[in-house]
């Protein structure tokens, strides 16, 4: 059992929870994930590890389904079944780049830590995080910190650059190069990214959140076809080249048990609420 030292509701349907760990931060970098359970029915989520210290860490989700959304309900001082971690590998670091990272929705929280390794390791950072409206944007203080500049792209115009992330790339890199694209969000988002980002021949990494159950890429649920090669994302990833993602395929596989999804928040909620 795990202690929630802290939950926090970033935006509507958007959570900032710490968790007590003083074992995680030994071997945490930029760019890897942990997996909690709720409770001891509630399935395997793979979260990023947004934020650590020796006595925590830290994740940013999003209530989605039923597991979602049992953590979302839990307060400070209640326990999770499970915290495992840190998995994945960390974010390729690289020096002397200009990067320009995006990110949305619970992506915009995953940027932070990779944003600091990369200010640390002396690249020029520049940051652009999205959504539909100006109330879903968060954390501009903290990305700032380690932003070069930083941007706000709202769908309905309350804030910043009108449009979606490949409209705003489109103007953005007519003005200026970078040496790299950096991405983090829900699966449209990335996809986005990418094929916006080919045709320029820019090199893309985008952070992939398939259906994950072991993490420790012994059930192969979470495989993502990389290059024509079949990858785990738990253990070859969470990160890739945005080009070299089949992205069709990891598309289909996102939706394979959406009704089942769908049937199973409705029961939680039923028995939950009546």
């Amino acid at each position: 059992m795990v202690k929630i030292l802290k939950k926090e509701l970033l935006v509507p349907n958007i959570h900032f929870m710490v968790l007590e760990s003083d074992v995680i931060h030994l071997n945490a970098k930029a760019g890897e994930f942990v997996v909690v359970r709720a409770d001891e029915k509630g399935e395997r989520i793979p979260l990023n590890l947004v934020d650590w210290d020796e006595h925590s860490i830290s994740v940013v989700f999003m209530e989605v389904g039923t597991s979602t959304r049992k953590l979302g309900c839990l307060q400070p001082g209640e326990m999770i079944a499970d915290l495992a971690g840190p998995l994945g590998k960390p974010t390729e670091m690289v020096t002397d780049k200009r990067i320009l990272a995006l990110g949305g929705c619970y992506g915009i929280g995953a940027l932070y830590p990779v944003l600091r390794a990369f200010k640390e390791n002396g690249n020029t950072v520049i940051t652009a995080i999205e959504a539909r409206s100006s109330f879903l944007l968060y954390w501009q203080e903290k990305l700032k910190k380690y932003s070069d500049e930083l941007f706000e792209i709202t769908r309905d115009g309350t804030k910043g650059f009108v449009g979606h992330v490949d409209k705003f790339l489109n103007e953005y890199l007519t003005k200026t190069s970078v040496d790299m694209i950096y991405a983090q969000g829900c699966t449209y988002l990335t996809y986005l990214v990418s094929q916006t980002t080919k045709p320029m021949g820019i090199k893309t990494v985008v952070g992939l959140n398939p259906i994950m159950i072991d993490a420790t890429g012994m059930c192969g649920v979470c495989r993502v076809i990389i290059n024509g090669e079949t990858k785990f994302a738990c253990v070859d990833g969470p990160e890739f080249d945005g080009h070299a993602v089949d992205w069709e395929n990891l598309l289909t596989r996102r939706h394979i048990y959406i009704n089942e999804e769908r049937q199973s928040l409705s029961f939680y909620e039923c028995e939950k609420y009546g």
